[in-house]
């Protein structure tokens, strides 16, 4: 457990140390691929995003770690064994409620 927060700890770090460039990530057109290819950085802004929006408005503001890693890597999976389809859709196959 302590490993996963240092994790999460230090990839909030790394996101809030970001060169101060701006980058657009249109995440209704990212590929699987485009997510796997896309460096630390990207995954990381991907996944928060992920754990964010299916969450929705009406659970409580908690971050399981447990369940963020458990997610991130079935999202990881599904998208490495489908390259093609968009990070929505893969989102949506593997979070969808």
């Amino acid at each position: 457990m302590k490993t996963t927060a240092s994790i999460l700890l230090a990839a909030a770090l790394a996101l809030s140390s970001a060169p101060a460039s701006a980058t657009v990530l249109d995440l209704s057109t990212m590929s699987c691929k485009q997510f796997v290819e896309g460096g630390d950085d990207t995954i990381k802004m991907v996944l928060v995003w992920m754990d964010g929006w299916y969450k929705g408005d009406s659970d409580e503001a908690i971050i399981d770690t447990d369940v963020f890693v458990e997610n991130a890597k079935k999202f990881g999976t599904y998208c490495g064994k489908n390259p093609t389809i968009s990070i929505v859709n893969a989102a949506e196959a593997v979070l969808g409620k």
